[in-house]
């Protein structure tokens, strides 16, 4: 990771730092190495939180992270104005994170499941904002697929259609992941007793 970011002070004591969004993206276009630096400082720490999600384990993050800036850096001429730069941004970086799971073999194969004959109810979960982080726990006690569908889903917002396009599954898998997530994050949820309807602001997913 060092090696990627530092930006030492001997080899840009003559460049300005760059505030204007279109600005730093011409510099990272011209390989700048103070715009590259700067980009990873402003989006760095949540395109890590992304990464996280999708890895076991900070070592692991911090890996997908690097090899995702590496392509940013590398790729940043495909980017065209025509969406907000953060969007682009973490496309990348969950296209990343998901290139690491396949070489990791960290799905099994996905299959269609039937919600209702699993026991798992098909209703929404509401959740207040103070529950996030231990909803982020949660989320990383779900079996892998769905876990990973149900990012890409309720905290990324791809539609399933997108989803089973770059998951190679069908739409109704997609779904049928979706909803088994849902239903094992509600039971979590109920066991764990931490609902406050008085006072809580509700998100629905």
């Amino acid at each position: 990771m060092e090696e990627l970011c530092n930006i030492t002070e001997r080899s840009t004591p003559k460049l300005r730092m760059i505030f204007n969004e279109q600005d730093l993206v011409i510099g990272c276009k011209q390989r700048n190495r103070v715009a590259q630096k700067q980009l990873y400082d402003v989006y760095g720490g949540k395109l890590f939180a992304i990464c996280l999600r999708y890895t076991k384990n900070r070592t692991d993050a911090e890996d997908v992270l690097q090899e995702a800036f590496i392509k940013i850096y590398e790729n940043i001429d495909s980017f065209r104005n025509d969406s907000p730069l953060e969007y682009w941004l973490r496309s990348v970086a969950v296209n990343t994170a998901l290139n690491h799971l396949r070489q990791q073999k960290y799905w099994k194969e996905f299959d269609d499941i039937d919600v209702h004959q699993n026991g798992i109810a098909d209703t929404e979960i509401t959740l207040g904002d103070f529950h996030m982080q231990q909803l982020m726990v949660f989320i990383k006690e779900l079996p892998a697929g769905c876990q990973t569908i149900f990012n890409l889903y309720a905290i990324e917002g791809y539609q399933h259609n997108e989803i089973a396009q770059k998951l190679g599954i069908s739409e109704g898998t997609s779904k049928s992941q979706y909803a088994r997530a849902r239903g094992l994050l509600q039971q979590k949820l109920n066991k764990e007793k931490r609902f406050d309807d008085g006072s809580v602001r509700k998100t629905q997913f």
